[in-house]
C-alpha cells in the first residue's frame, strides 16, 4: 500500500518542500509521514539526490529547503524587488540581537549607547528577521528578542553557530544561554565590538 511505501513518502516530502516559499519545519513534516517511515533517511537521500544538481537540499536550523547551488548562482539572472537598504542603526540592532539573543530592548540600547526608535524594530519585524522570544523573569518582565529561521535563510546560515566569530565568542564566554548584558557595560571587551562589526559588514554585503 502507498501508506507504507518509502519512495511514495519520499516524494511527498520532496513535493511539500519544493512547493513551499519558506523552509519547512521538521516537526510539520513528521505529521505528514507515518512513524513507520524513517524521515531522517528521507532527508539523507534527498540531500544525496540533489548534491550534484543546480538545486541543493539544505537544512536550515530545524527546517529543510531547496536552494540554488552556490557554484551556479552567479550564472543566474534573478529579478527581485529592490528593498530600501537597512539603516546603520537597524544593522547594529540586528547584529546585537543575533549575538545576544534573547535580549531586551533596554539591553540593546545599553550596548549601542543610544535609544532605539520604534521604526527600527518594526522594520526588522516586517522583514520577519526577528521575533519575540518571551519575557525576562526580572522586574517589569521585559520582552526579549531573537532572530528567526528566515534570518538564517536570507543570510545563508545553517544555524546561529555559523555567525562570524561565534565560536570565538563562545570560548570567551560572551555568548551563551544566559543574558550576556551586565550592568557595567563599559567593560565589554573590544573584540566583541569587532565581531559585531564583522556581522554588520556581512549583512550589508548580503543586502546590497
Amino acid at each position: 500500500m502507498k501508506n507504507n511505501n518509502f519512495e511514495f513518502f519520499k516524494n511527498v516530502v520532496e513535493a511539500i518542500i519544493f512547493s513551499s516559499s519558506q523552509p519547512v519545519r521538521i516537526d510539520y513534516l513528521e505529521k505528514k509521514v507515518p512513524s513507520s517511515i524513517n524521515l531522517n533517511k528521507i532527508f539523507e537521500q534527498l540531500k544525496e539526490d540533489y548534491s550534484k544538481r543546480g538545486i541543493n537540499f539544505q537544512k536550515i536550523n530545524n527546517s529543510w529547503a531547496f536552494r540554488t547551488a552556490p557554484e551556479v548562482s552567479e550564472s543566474l539572472t534573478i529579478e527581485r524587488v529592490v528593498r530600501k537598504p537597512l539603516s546603520r542603526p537597524a544593522l547594529e540592532t540586528l547584529s546585537i540581537i543575533a549575538y545576544h539573543q534573547p535580549v531586551t530592548r533596554a539591553e540593546i540600547e545599553n550596548i549601542r549607547g543610544v535609544s532605539i526608535s520604534k521604526g527600527t524594530l518594526d522594520m526588522l519585524l516586517e522583514l520577519q528577521w526577528i521575533k519575540p522570544k518571551g519575557r525576562r523573569q526580572s522586574p517589569g518582565r521585559p520582552l526579549t528578542w531573537g532572530t528567526t529561521e528566515i534570518f538564517l535563510d536570507v543570510f545563508g546560515l545553517q544555524d546561529l553557530s555559523a555567525l562570524p566569530g561565534m565560536s570565538d565568542l563562545k570560548s570567551a564566554g560572551l555568548v551563551g544561554t544566559k543574558p550576556l548584558i551586565t550592568d557595567d557595560l563599559s567593560k565589554i571587551e573590544d573584540n566583541e565590538e569587532n565581531e559585531q562589526n564583522s556581522l554588520i559588514e556581512k549583512l550589508t554585503k548580503s543586502i546590497d
